[in-house]
């Protein structure tokens, strides 16, 4: 009987192993997409404001032609292609939209580089990468359950989403403000609230295309965490040119 129970333990603890390691590599997966993604945004955001700074037509036809609709809102289109037809893509064409997701976003913020100073910019890139591992490790370790106050900061992001467009014909800078720190602490929140979700997601028994590609939304996710972040902090603590 002792021998028995001996082989049990031992069973479930080896079970219990090879889970914590497959997480740990499902995680890794999803944060290596998200970084390579954000690679990819910068440096396109950069040679393109770049290219567009090298003359005035460039400028123009980037930002002040029909084209400049189609780079703002061609993100979308990309993230509601993947959220809703995830499951009938196969795992390379999800990662290849993902990766033209992320170099679109790039055109889409290059003309930060034209508002704001390259030193600013950096800065608050590091104080999102600050904030975000802080509390994306929060929510990878917590035992607290976080959908109550997920649902809460997703009602609050619909709330932000409402203003920035009431704000866009009102141009109050009061309200811009509100949005920016509103939407630091909704965008600080729903890292944690993603990042446990991600690791909730993970499943051994899911054959490995599911997996890949539920690691390619759980990237996207926090790629979009950080993404906002960013913006609402250089919002409130960029230095403009």
């Amino acid at each position: 009987m002792a021998e028995y129970d001996r082989q049990t333990l031992g069973a479930r603890a080896g079970s219990a192993l090879a889970i914590d390691e497959g997480l740990r590599s499902y995680m890794l997966r999803v944060y290596n997409y998200m970084g390579l993604g954000l690679v990819v945004t910068g440096l396109v955001a950069f040679f393109t404001s770049q290219w567009a700074m090298s003359s005035p037509a460039n400028a123009e036809l980037i930002y002040g032609s029909p084209l400049s609709w189609v780079i703002m809102l061609s993100p979308l289109a990309f993230v509601l292609v993947l959220s809703f037809g995830i499951n009938k893509l196969s795992v390379g064409a999800s990662q290849a939209i993902f990766w033209a997701f992320a170099a679109v976003m790039g055109l889409s913020l290059s003309s930060i580089f034209l508002v704001y100073t390259g030193a600013s910019i950096a800065k608050v890139f590091f104080i999102t990468a600050a904030t975000f591992g802080a509390m994306s490790l929060y929510g990878y370790t917590t035992k607290r359950d976080l959908t109550g106050m997920g649902n809460f900061l997703m009602m609050g992001l619909i709330g932000i989403i409402i203003a920035s467009i009431v704000n866009i014909f009102m141009a109050s800078s009061m309200l811009d403000f509100a949005i920016s720190v509103i939407g630091v602490l909704i965008f600080t929140g729903l890292t944690a609230y993603d990042t446990q979700k991600i690791k909730e997601s993970y499943s051994e028994h899911y054959g490995a295309d599911v997996m890949a590609k539920n690691a390619i939304m759980g990237a996207l996710s926090l790629y979009l965490d950080f993404i906002n972040l960013f913006m609402m902090l250089l919002r409130l603590f960029g230095n403009r040119e």
